[in-house]
């Protein structure tokens, strides 16, 4: 496995243009006018940061609050605001944390766990439309590929992290 270049060394060409290629994909998939499509082909009614919120619970077991937040690099009180709308809704409930008498786990009902099942199959719909000249090698290598990269990311993450609270410590107080 190749060493990890120092932040300082040049960017190779192929890293340039994986970025380029991941800003492209963030672009699309964002856009206001394919979240909005694409809940139309769910049915589901509900803006891009809900969706967020409600695809992180359905792949984790019950979160805290304050958990749901880090994973999704939010201000916990956001995530506050969008489970209160989305237990409103009945696409959440909140349960008693096992580890913790006083807090409370955020769960999906039934009908969180129906609106993921059809946002996730119409996501999947458009993909495959989108994907169907590749071959199952070539998508094969490309999920491999993507995972390896996510979890690199988290790797990374994890150690940018790291760094900042030893630096954090290391500090004078002024």
């Amino acid at each position: 496995m190749p060493t990890p270049q120092p932040p300082s060394a040049p960017a190779s060409p192929e890293v340039i243009e994986i970025e380029r290629a991941l800003n492209r994909i963030t672009y699309l998939s964002t856009r206001a006018r394919q979240h909005n499509h694409l809940m139309a082909l769910a049915g589901v009614p509900l803006d891009r940061a809900a969706v967020a919120l409600l695809r992180q619970i359905a792949d984790s077991e019950p979160l805290r609050p304050g958990e749901l937040a880090n994973r999704l690099g939010v201000e916990a009180s956001h995530v506050t605001r969008q489970v209160q709308q989305l237990q409103k809704a009945g696409y959440v409930s909140r349960v008693p944390d096992p580890d913790d008498r006083r807090a409370q786990r955020i769960e999906l009902t039934t009908l969180g766990q129906q609106a993921i099942d059809r946002i996730r199959e119409a996501g999947v719909r458009g993909m495959q439309v989108a994907l169907s000249r590749w071959s199952p090698e070539e998508l094969r290598q490309l999920a491999t590929l993507f995972h390896r990269m996510v979890d690199d990311f988290l790797a990374y993450a994890v150690d940018e992290d790291a760094v900042q609270e030893i630096l954090a410590a290391a500090r004078p107080e002024s």
